[in-house]
């Protein structure tokens, strides 16, 4: 090191007048300078080019900012070499150029709160909240069961499931990081914002928070929906001896079928009908076409997820249908699936005694089937971003289709 910056500065007698006797007065020949004296005649020589610089090229306040700089760090020489490159390429003297402002701490955030928001997976959170929304309307049987008592019990139950929810999402990722390398590369783990590290911290916070809120509650549907949801989303997703249950096609669309249809329907409307307005189990109409409807619709949900995803599943040993069938069969059983659940869904509106329920469900399911129907036939099965694009399509159906839930009388 000595050598190198022996060999880069030019002696002091070509800096300042003296500089050659005061050389040659310090160091008679044949004597070479200790490393405490070779430090302070780097730093004679970096603080004399800084002189010449500043007087040729800064204003008077900043050469005088620079001379209390430099003064301030001659304990750290390493300090007047950065303080130098500054001056020397015009970068401001008063802040390191990796130093935080307000507009890249803005930015940072705001990264931040853009990877969380892919980690969370939007169209699960939104699709989580309505159906808890749409199930607790269910539980309504006149108009002054619209209270402040029924919001606070639906937004308990909507806080807590969505907690659950992250944990489930987030766990899948950290399993998935070198899948979805392949298949989804924009998801922070697999792109690399977020360290597992950072992905563990979120799944374990969210899951803590999820059941404390549930306790605090202190309402058993609430309690066994949260903790059904846990089981089923780890086995579904934890590497260990006799889980992972994604890997085997039919137990993975069972996970998701007990989770979306059968928990959120019945275990959040016992929420409702229970603990919040004190009433007896009762399932009503409406109810049961809830589950029914919903169990069809979250057997195309987790067929279709898979058929965007093939060429990663095929690489990991993902047995799933689209891998073992072929994406185009198990995309027209999707389709199929939903249009049957359309037929019957219009069949129960058609038989409902009020006119008003009726007309709204009829219609609504009717022209819900048709849009399917014209969308599924002008996806090419070639090509991933437009099943993809149908797949979020499905989605939005869901959430249609929790818009008309509640109408069905």
């Amino acid at each position: 090191m000595e050598s190198l910056l022996h060999g880069s500065l030019p002696k002091p007698s070509t800096l300042a007048p003296g500089g050659s006797f005061w050389w040659s007065h310090k160091f008679k020949a044949g004597h070479s300078p200790g490393p405490i004296e070779a430090v302070s005649v780097y730093r004679y020589q970096a603080r004399t080019i800084l002189g010449k610089c500043l007087a040729m090229k800064m204003p008077r306040h900043h050469m005088n900012y620079g001379i209390r700089t430099t003064k301030r760090s001659a304990i750290y020489p390493e300090n007047d070499v950065k303080f130098l490159a500054r001056a020397a390429s015009g970068q401001p003297l008063e802040s390191d150029p990796g130093s935080d402002s307000p507009s890249s701490t803005s930015k940072s955030l705001k990264t931040v709160v853009d990877a969380f928001y892919r980690f969370s997976r939007p169209h699960t959170v939104i699709g989580t909240a309505l159906s808890i929304v749409s199930v607790s309307l269910l539980a309504v049987e006149k108009l002054s069961d619209i209270s402040p008592l029924f919001f606070s019990g639906m937004m308990e139950a909507v806080a807590a499931a969505l907690m659950m929810n992250i944990y489930i999402v987030g766990l899948n990722q950290l399993t998935d990081i070198e899948i979805d390398k392949v298949n989804k590369p924009y998801l922070p783990l697999a792109s690399g914002e977020f360290s597992v590290n950072t992905g563990l911290m979120i799944v374990a916070s969210f899951s803590i928070m999820s059941f404390w809120l549930g306790w605090i509650v202190g309402s058993k549907p609430l309690l066994w929906a949260l903790f059904v949801s846990f089981v089923l989303g780890t086995a579904y997703s934890i590497n260990l001896p006799l889980l992972r249950w994604k890997r085997f096609a039919f137990i993975a669309a069972m996970c998701i079928l007990a989770v979306r249809a059968v928990i959120v329907q019945l275990a959040f409307y016992l929420h409702m009908q229970i603990h919040v307005f004190g009433r007896s189990v009762m399932f009503t109409r409406p109810l049961i076409f809830a589950t029914a409807f919903m169990s069809f619709f979250s057997v195309v949900i987790a067929l279709f997820k898979d058929i965007p995803d093939i060429e990663g599943d095929k690489i990991f040993g993902i047995r799933s249908f689209s891998v073992r069938l072929g994406q185009k069969k198990v995309f027209w059983i999707c389709i199929a699936l939903l249009e049957i659940a359309y037929g019957v869904a219009i069949s129960v509106g058609a038989a409902s005694a009020y006119n008003w329920s009726k007309y709204i469900t009829v219609l609504g399911h009717a022209i819900l089937g048709a849009i399917l129907w014209m969308r599924a036939r002008s996806v090419d099965l070639q090509n991933k971003a437009e099943i993809t694009s149908c797949y979020m399509f499905i989605w939005q159906l869901f959430y249609a289709e929790y818009l008309l839930v509640p109408l069905v009388r």
